[in-house]
């Protein structure tokens, strides 16, 4: 049997169309696969590490700006703050936090104040003692120490030797001290150097004869974390809390810093810290959480 032209015709064009939709099934089928690679990288995890003086704070930062942008979420390492200014040099962490000023070792990364905080010292509970002076607090530390029993600063653990608590030198703390109240100077070798803030905190609730310093969130202090068995003392006259680190008439206040790396920073680290620093809502989290907020309006 023949086909006429006008068959033919029809055939030719079902052939044709045939081939189109193929096309254009191949290519919704490559447009779909690479669809999927964006929609799995749409969540982001920003990896960070330093202070565990300022995780409390942080935590709470992190919780919330997630809630606004439920793409971002956080893995935090609290190793201290000079360990993490070294991960974001090596490029180990995306930022870090620190709670010492920079220093000319920090190259190759940034540095932007966040919010106010506070190096408290707290001794045990049952210790009588109220306020010490920068000179007292730097006799007991200091190598060799001036002061190595409590009654030689006026304390009810009279002849018990003073028991120094504190933090290794990976942490911010452990330098912002050294600097702030040793003068620089080389901190007592009987000293326990412990590798958090929590862990200073729990070793002064665990002995009468204990003294260390420790960040504010962890101090005891009005506001923060609940102490049962330890306190924040006064230095030079004035108590380490939230409303004296606003004014800046505690002598130990400081900043909380951003770090983050001078080149090839990850835009959205750039963005939280930004929101961190500047929004309202960050403002009332940093206060709430026991920092004090300082640009955000």
């Amino acid at each position: 049997m023949s086909l006429d032209r006008s068959r033919l015709g029809g055939f030719k064009f079902l052939k044709l169309a045939a081939q189109r939709m193929g096309t254009i099934a191949v290519v919704t089928a490559v447009a779909a696969a690479l669809v999927v690679p964006a929609a799995a990288s749409a969540s982001t995890t920003l990896i960070g590490s330093g202070s565990s003086a300022a995780q409390p704070y942080l935590l709470a930062l992190f919780a919330a700006y997630h809630k606004i942008h439920p793409s971002i979420n956080f893995k935090y390492n609290p190793d201290g703050g000079n360990a993490g200014v070294k991960d974001v040099q090596d490029h180990i962490s995306e930022f870090a936090v620190q709670t010492a000023n920079p220093v000319p070792s920090n190259t190759g990364t940034t540095f932007t104040k966040l919010f106010e905080d506070a190096l408290c010292i707290d001794v045990n509970s049952k210790n009588s003692l109220s306020d010490l002076s920068v000179a007292q607090l730097a006799g007991i530390f200091s190598q060799p120490p001036t002061y190595t029993t409590w009654s030689q600063v006026g304390s009810n653990e009279g002849s018990a030797s003073i028991v120094t608590e504190g933090r290794n030198s990976a942490a911010g703390q452990f330098t912002f001290f050294q600097s702030a109240v040793l003068g620089g100077g080389k901190e007592n070798t009987s000293t326990t150097q412990l590798t958090s803030d929590g862990l200073v905190k729990v070793a002064i609730e665990q002995n009468a004869a204990a003294i260390g310093y420790v960040g504010l969130a962890n101090s005891g202090a009005p506001g923060e974390t609940k102490a049962k068995g330890e306190k924040p003392i006064a230095i030079n006259g004035v108590a380490c809390d939230q409303a004296n680190v606003k004014t800046q008439t505690y002598p130990l206040w400081r900043f909380d810093w951003a770090v983050l790396p001078k080149t090839g920073a990850n835009p959205a680290a750039v963005a939280f810290f930004k929101w961190v620093q500047t929004s309202a809502p960050a403002g009332k989290i940093i206060n709430s959480s026991g920092a004090v907020a300082y640009f955000n309006k």
